[in-house]
């Protein structure tokens, strides 16, 4: 009911590169290496499983039967797949990753927003070393969160979003008052300070996961990873800065 579709860029003065490969990447891998979501093999093969990140092993499970708890009915879930790269790997394989359509689009969307004030802040290398790095970093926050909270350390993790939040923890430090363009209620637009647009998005994130930061509370939504992707964009992002940013006034940054 709060979606953001844009935000003042006038001052922006580099073209992203790095982001806009980065959304592509998304894309590209969506599309032809997960068939659009219904490669499970692959899917799961290159996703991050929090027990093979803390055993270090990787761990292959045959298919089982479940009960659909909305349904009812029985539904055949996919063992886990083998992987053929160290399993630490799949902390940054697994941000590049999505469970379907609407996931990647509110993923892109966000970073298309976002991603390409910080790229112009950091400059195209230390940006994308930032990204890497909040997604791995939001991929160990889910890992120990589901160990700690013991709940899904056997179910496989994936998407942008850790590394998403990582962004908008730097932006909304970087440039807390830049104006956001949100539709709101689907019906109408308003512009509101990027501490308000970006705080709304983290503020639901601790909500819905108090109590259960593991993989599988509110739709299995793993939001031990956004909230620690988030934390870890606030921390880092003024390591990444080319310069310290001034703000003139309150909707822009100068350097």
């Amino acid at each position: 009911m709060f979606i953001p579709i844009g935000d003042d860029n006038r001052d922006r003065r580099t073209t992203p590169y790095v982001n806009y490969l980065i959304i592509l990447t998304n894309i590209l891998v969506f599309i032809f290496l997960q068939d659009w979501g219904n490669n499970i093999h692959f899917t799961y093969a290159y996703s991050t499983v929090p027990a093979e990140i803390l055993t270090g092993h990787d761990i292959v499970t045959g298919s089982r039967i479940g009960i659909d708890p909305y349904t009812g009915q029985r539904v055949e879930i996919p063992g886990l797949s083998a992987t053929d790269i160290p399993v630490y790997l799949t902390l940054i394989t697994s941000t590049f990753m999505h469970g379907g359509l609407a996931h990647i689009l509110g993923n892109m969307l966000y970073l298309w927003i976002f991603g390409d004030n910080l790229e112009d802040a950091m400059g195209h290398t230390r940006y994308f070393f930032f990204y890497l790095l909040c997604g791995v970093l939001a991929g160990l926050a889910h890992v120990f969160s589901t160990y700690f909270f013991n709940q899904g350390v056997y179910l496989p993790s994936l998407g942008a979003s850790g590394a998403i939040a990582g962004v908008l923890g730097g932006y909304i430090l970087l440039f807390p008052r830049r104006r956001v363009h949100v539709w709101l209620f689907f019906f109408f637009t308003i512009s509101v300070p990027a501490f308000l647009a970006v705080g709304v998005w983290f503020v639901f994130q601790v909500i819905n996961g108090m109590g259960m930061l593991g993989g599988e509370e509110a739709g299995s939504v793993a939001y031990g990873a956004h909230i620690g992707g988030f934390i870890a964009g606030l921390l880092l992002v003024k390591l990444f800065v080319k310069r310290r940013p001034v703000l003139v006034n309150e909707r822009k940054s100068f350097w």
